[in-house]
């Protein structure tokens, strides 16, 4: 319920340039906080306001939220453990964790 007498105001931030992240900052009067039920946890001692901050998803964000849940995403994910113990035995176990040379020619 935004709005309503409550004191409060939204603010829109974009965070670093090439993140493209923008934030919507809520600003509430604390002075409502005091005379609800609830109070307890809702401000701390001595604030005037109380922020709420709320992230902005992006349209690539939102997609790969989607892909996640999808059951082919699941079998992978329950699969990867296993290509992860062998990256470890090939770096750890058998000297691969720096290359010797560097380039095409080290190849």
């Amino acid at each position: 319920m935004l709005g309503r007498s409550f004191g409060i105001s939204k603010s829109t931030t974009r965070e670093e340039e090439y993140t493209k992240k923008q934030v919507d900052t809520y600003f509430f009067d604390v002075g409502e906080c005091k005379v609800r039920p609830l109070r307890e946890g809702c401000y701390k001692e001595g604030a005037k306001t109380k922020t709420y901050p709320v992230s902005i998803k992006s349209n690539v964000h939102l997609e790969q939220m989607a892909s996640h849940e999808t059951d082919e995403f699941r079998l992978k994910a329950k699969e990867r453990y296993k290509i992860e113990v062998k990256n470890d035995e090939l770096k750890n176990r058998h000297g691969l964790k720096v290359a010797e040379s560097a380039g095409l020619f080290g190849m």
